[in-house]
């Protein structure tokens, strides 16, 4: 049965994200479990701005809700739509202004000195590739859309966009990639009383050694280590921005995952 030190620890990596007005810091080093990730969540209300400094990180804002218009940044004068992104490396500013009430979710690290500004519009007809993805199969089946993909240059983040299926399970079968990289999963359009659940673990097939986090919208939950599958309630679909940060910048890649192999077999 389970330690109870690492239980203590696991219910730590559970965050509720607020929904207040305003720039959040809701996973940084230092104050969580964490070396590497870091996620922000900026509420702008319509007709406001907020200027993103990156200072010494790499930055990539997701908008979640809303419109906006980004400015001030030779690179960056694009409106955003819903599920639109972009990127700014380390030593950058960019001027979001609100069109509509808007929620990003922002991932962040450590900038190397790798990677430049950019823009990326959600497309949902991409055909299935390099950005627009299927994984898993049967009751693991879910889309992927990657927002900051592994060709395109950055110092340590991937990120993207998760659908589960309805009442289904995400991450199956259970991975970890706790020697390279740690991971952040921050969900959206789940509102309450719509709910899913976020399973930790430390140990291959330690089933019965776990913690699980109650997730919906503004849910936010760290994976530095262990196992980490999500699973859904009836008639839900888990949805989330997740971000992977690489402890060093050769770490940054999509294919260190390492499923339990007590699982493994049990595709759905």
């Amino acid at each position: 049965m389970q330690n109870q030190s690492n239980k203590e620890r696991m219910e730590k990596w559970g965050f509720q994200s607020p929904e207040t007005p305003g720039f959040h810091e809701i996973i940084v080093p230092g104050k969580a479990d964490c070396k590497a990730v870091y996620i922000y969540r900026l509420n702008l209300p319509k007709n406001e701005y907020y200027i993103l400094n990156s200072g010494e990180l790499e930055l990539h804002p997701v908008l979640l809700s809303g419109s906006a218009q980004l400015t001030d940044h030779p690179l960056l004068a694009q409106k955003m739509e819903r599920f639109d992104s972009f990127y700014i490396p380390g030593g950058n500013s960019v001027k979001i202004t609100a069109l509509e009430d808007c929620v990003f979710y922002i991932g962040g690290a450590k900038c190397e000195g790798i990677g430049s500004p950019f823009f990326r519009k959600y497309d949902p007809s991409l055909p299935i590739g390099d950005i627009h993805q299927i994984h898993g199969q049967g009751v693991g089946q879910r889309e992927v859309m990657f927002t900051l993909d592994p060709k395109t240059p950055a110092s340590r983040i991937i990120a993207g966009l998760t659908w589960g299926g309805q009442g289904a399970w995400t991450s199956w079968p259970p991975h970890q990639h706790e020697k390279y990289l740690e991971e952040a999963y921050c969900y959206f359009d789940m509102p309450l009383p719509k709910f899913g659940f976020h399973v930790s673990y430390l140990q291959s097939g330690d089933v019965e050694d776990i913690v699980t986090h109650t997730v919906h919208s503004g849910s936010m939950v760290l994976a530095p280590c262990g196992y980490h599958p999500t699973v859904a309630s009836p008639s839900v679909r888990n949805t989330y921005f997740w971000v992977l940060a690489a402890f060093e910048p050769d770490g940054r890649s999509y294919e260190k995952a390492v499923e339990d192999p007590a699982l493994t077999q049990y595709k759905g």
